[in-house]
């Protein structure tokens, strides 16, 4: 068969091309041939293909997310926003720090391990590509039922995935959430996040500038795993009367990584390149495209030069492999015999495969033939925009209507203590450490807060103990329930979480999680959440610096719940200064910070005990949670408070149960005034916290919140070995650790 080059695709302007199989729609293909002048040669229309899948060009989701944008003013913290490999913030003391989530969904379905290892691999790389050295992970994940037999399939496989990537890297894992529930059955979330820490000046950008400056592909050989990765497989609806997809999912080798980073960061130090990029979803289709669409010029590229590890590898096969372990850089001529010696130094590939020109257009030859010639814009930022139709669904009143409030509540204190028991001992109340024991959280020996804890933490400087602290959260069954409701509880509660640890929350990335977008249903869901995001990152301050969209994530008919997950950063001065969740010292007084009120829609008591999602979810309101955060943050600051714990899934009980068993040490609780045990126990108000005080505080903290306007109840105290709700009842630690920590154990070891 001859090579399609661009000669050839002039002049044969008829020839079919399997644009359908590509994923591509009629007037997508129409608009290449418009854009080019003709038709596209194999290898323009394997580029874009890619570059215009769902996953690459958000072409479903960007007319919505532009708002984070338009209604979001930067903060002084922020350095570096929407658009690049991700976002920078200004932390003080001359560091700043990039952080950003993102989804690895479907191929961690299909090749569970790898799926979820090539995820952590992706997001370090892109860390690394702004300058910075990578720090710390984190993992949101989501799966089906935790007694479903292909939940026990799944779940192992991206556990070890993710802390089998991490560990070797020397990343510790500090934060995340795993969260059952059946809608997630034949498509579970694998959402990974990274923090990463440099100076200022040492931010760098993906773009190719300067005519004469050197194209270096380094780093991993290309394979033929991957191809079409990510771009293809997140692009498209699960069904299993499609053929399996199973040589799409990228494989992983941590050890390259490690030794990529380590080069990477030595080339920075020498400050050698002028633009950098990794190569994650659609490989070298996406890095030489958007090098090229940033910088001021064109771009010629080599592409026999590439480094294979299968030579009988086709020039569009290279283009879409996804393969690992790969960076792309930018280097003047001066610098590239340097360039060369340290990657040669870490055992590093690497490779001139071409260089920027003086031109417009991104060309790519094959052993002198041209096979592409195309404007990069038109690849990389000028794909296809969708206004997708879309419309609240039928079904939402009737859901909405079905209100938790007429569910059977517990008669008595003996019923409430059986309650409390199984919320506990619940897939998504018990403890996670059987999953988070396989992750190294110390490693590096800057962790100094990490999972169970509310918030993860690492320490950015020895000498001055600045640290950053990290929170990621949300909830499918609030979203479900209120689209635009339920992303502003995600971003509460993620917020909630940075300020009790003690730190200053200062900017989000997100990861949006939700299913077909040719479905309306689903895009009116999506359409109000990134609202509710937008509106609620406006009213708390906090710019989105940026993240990532995964539409498709549906078996068949059948949608995930909407699942936005909101990542915040925060800064902490004194890292000394934070704040944990354990209860550790007896004859500590128990404070309730916020106001409860009877909030059960999607709660974890109605799903445990009725298995029941209707009515609608708690309601927010973000200025009290910004106070909230001021006083929390000022407290630890302060030395008023020991401990501190959101309040949210689950409720009161879930707190104290976590803190008490965490810290070893019992409470005594008391029913406050004007509320039934039930209630006080099992409520989902948000923008509330439980926080231990040591008696010598309780008049400065009580005059600070009186003084703020912000209401607190004394409720009890940190005492004994067992948890009493006074004139109801009481449950032994003992019994409690054995409900809470056995679960997950049980299902999967």
């Amino acid at each position: 068969m001859s090579l399609d080059t661009v000669k050839h695709a002039a002049e044969t302007p008829d020839a079919g091309q399997p644009w359908k199989e590509l994923g591509l729609k009629e007037d997508e293909y129409a608009r290449i041939r418009e854009i080019l002048g003709r038709r596209p040669t194999g290898a323009e229309l394997a580029m874009y293909s890619v570059m215009w899948s769902e996953h690459c060009s958000y072409k479903s989701s960007k007319v919505h997310l532009k708002q984070f944008g338009e209604k979001v003013p930067a903060n002084d913290a922020m350095l570096v926003g929407i658009g690049e490999n991700a976002g920078v913030v200004d932390v003080g003391q001359g560091y700043a720090v990039t952080f950003k989530v993102e989804s690895h969904n479907h191929p961690s379905y299909i090749e569970p391990y790898q799926g979820a290892a090539t995820g952590v691999g992706g997001i370090v790389r892109d860390i690394l590509a702004m300058g910075a050295r990578p720090i710390a992970v984190v993992d949101p994940l989501r799966f089906g039922a935790a007694d479903h037999p292909d939940t026990r399939r799944v779940l192992p496989g991206i556990v070890a995935g993710i802390g089998g990537y991490g560990n070797c890297l020397g990343l510790p894992n500090i934060g995340g959430e795993v969260v059952f529930d059946a809608c997630y059955q034949g498509n579970p979330l694998v959402n990974a996040g990274c923090i990463g820490v440099m100076k200022h000046e040492d931010i760098h950008l993906a773009q190719a500038s300067g005519p004469g400056n050197k194209v270096i592909l380094y780093g991993a050989r290309t394979g033929g795993d991957g191809i079409g990765g990510v771009s293809v497989l997140a692009s498209e609806t699960f069904d299993d009367t499609k053929p399996t997809k199973r040589p799409a999912v990228q494989v992983g080798d941590p050890f390259q990584e490690k030794l990529l980073i380590e080069c990477t960061l030595e080339i920075f130090k020498e400050k050698l390149v002028a633009g950098i990029q990794d190569l994650g979803g659609a490989g070298l289709s996406c890095a030489t495209s958007e090098l090229a669409s940033a910088g001021s010029g064109g771009m010629r590229v080599e592409l026999d030069t590439v480094p294979l590890r299968d030579s009988s590898l086709s020039p569009e096969e290279i283009l879409m492999s996804e393969s690992q372990e790969r960076m792309c850089a930018i280097v003047e001529p001066q610098h590239v015999d340097r360039f060369m010696e340290i990657c040669e130094k870490w055992d590093v590939i690497a490779t001139v495969i071409g260089e920027v020109t003086e031109g417009s257009q991104l060309e790519i030859f094959w052993h002198g033939e041209q096979i592409v010639d195309v404007p990069p814009r038109s690849v990389a930022h000028e794909g296809p925009t969708y206004h997708r139709p879309f419309a609240r669904p039928s079904w939402q009143d009737a859901l909405q209507a079905d209100d938790a409030g007429k569910l059977a509540r517990p008669a008595d204190g003996a019923e409430l203590r059986e309650q409390v028991l199984k919320l506990v001992g619940s897939p998504n109340q018990a403890s996670k450490s059987w999953i988070t024991d396989q992750y190294d959280r110390f490693v590096q020996g800057n962790t100094v807060l990490a999972m169970p804890e509310d918030a993860g933490m690492v320490r950015i400087d020895e000498k001055s103990n600045l640290g950053v602290a990290m929170a990621t959260d949300g909830n499918g069954r609030y979203a479900k329930l209120d689209p635009y409701t339920g992303a502003q509880l995600a971003l509460a509660e993620s917020y909630r979480n940075v300020a009790a640890s003690g730190a200053k929350p200062l900017a989000i990335s997100d990861c949006l999680n939700f299913g077909s977008p040719e479905d309306p249903d689903v895009m009116w869901q999506f359409a109000e959440a990134t609202r509710g995001l937008a509106d609620g990152c406006l009213e708390l301050g906090t710019p989105v610096t940026g993240g990532n969209v995964s539409l498709y994530n549906q078996t068949g008919e059948t949608a995930i719940h909407p699942t936005p997950v909101v990542a915040v950063l925060g800064v902490i001065d004194d890292v000394n200064r934070r704040t944990p969740v354990a209860f550790a010292e007896e004859g500590q007084l128990l404070y309730l910070l916020g106001d409860t009120r009877e909030e059960f829609g999607g709660s974890a008591w109605s799903e445990v005990v009725h298995q029941h999602l209707g009515g609608m979810p708690p309601k927010v309101d973000l200025g009290r949670e910004k106070l909230l955060g001021e006083i929390l943050i000022s407290a630890s600051r302060d030395g008023m408070i020991d401990a501190a714990h959101d309040l949210s899934d689950g409720g009161l009980i879930q707190a104290v149960t976590e803190s008490c068993l965490r810290g070893g040490k019992g409470a005594r609780l008391v029913v406050p005034d004007g509320l039934d045990a039930f209630t006080f126990l099992f409520s989902e108000s948000a923008g509330r916290a439980i926080v231990s005080i040591p008696r010598s505080e309780e008049l400065r903290f009580n005059d600070m919140c009186g003084a703020r306007g912000l209401p607190v109840a004394r409720i009890g105290v940190v005492d004994g070995e067992e948890i009493e709700i006074q004139g109801e009842f009481s449950i032994p630690l003992s019994e409690l650790r054995t409900a809470h920590e056995g679960t997950l154990e049980g299902l999967f070891a």
